[in-house]
């Protein structure tokens, strides 16, 4: 018997485009950037950012993937609160300076632990080459007056929150503008959930 020694680890190989961010194949009618339909309820907005890696280097060749409520704090889905009208999810490809961005509406405050109301906030995915696992992390609002009783974001140390929340910056094609930097490692690393 031939020992071949211990093989590469490739967790998404070289075809992680494919089927995975839209705009390369036009899957847009199903999944994309844009979650606003015409019946959507809620403040449009755009969000944007960059995904960096620890040297603060660009991720490219990334996906980030958004899962929210709309602004009545609805999921979509078919129970008897949810919005069937809203997409609610959202992906977009990292480009070769690692930017990314989704043109949305703020979402409502949604139930929590307990059933204590939980700031306004958008789910996060980030998948990228040589990641085995997805990160998981959430995007809450600067200024949001429920930032300060949200029982999820209370469990991040204080000094930690900031890489969560989205600072509001101007406008971007005519919509309030966040801008949210993920960073995946190193100084000002963006907080991570398990899941």
């Amino acid at each position: 018997m031939v020992e071949r020694g211990i093989t590469p680890s490739q967790t998404i190989g070289p075809f992680f485009h494919f089927s995975l961010t839209p705009s390369d194949y036009d899957f847009r009618g199903i999944i994309g950037d844009n979650l606003v339909t015409p019946d959507v309820v809620g403040e449009p907005i755009r969000i944007a950012g960059r995904l960096l890696d620890g040297g603060g280097d660009p991720v490219r060749d990334a996906m980030i993937e958004i899962w929210q409520a709309d602004g009545a704090g609805r999921y979509p889905g078919r129970e008897a609160r949810a919005n069937v009208a809203f997409k609610g999810l959202g992906r977009a490809a990292t480009s070769k300076e690692g930017v990314f961005g989704f043109t949305t509406v703020k979402p409502g405050a949604v139930p929590g632990p307990e059933d204590r109301p939980q700031a306004p906030h958008i789910n996060v995915g980030v998948f990228a080459r040589g990641m085995l696992k997805r990160l998981f992390t959430r995007i809450y609002f600067d200024g949001e007056p429920g930032n300060e009783a949200d029982a999820i974001l209370a469990l991040v140390p204080a000094d930690r929150r900031a890489t969560l929340i989205a600072r509001r910056d101007g406008v971007s094609d005519g919509l309030p503008l966040f801008v949210f930097d993920i960073r995946l490692q190193g100084e000002r690393e963006t907080v991570f959930f398990e899941a």
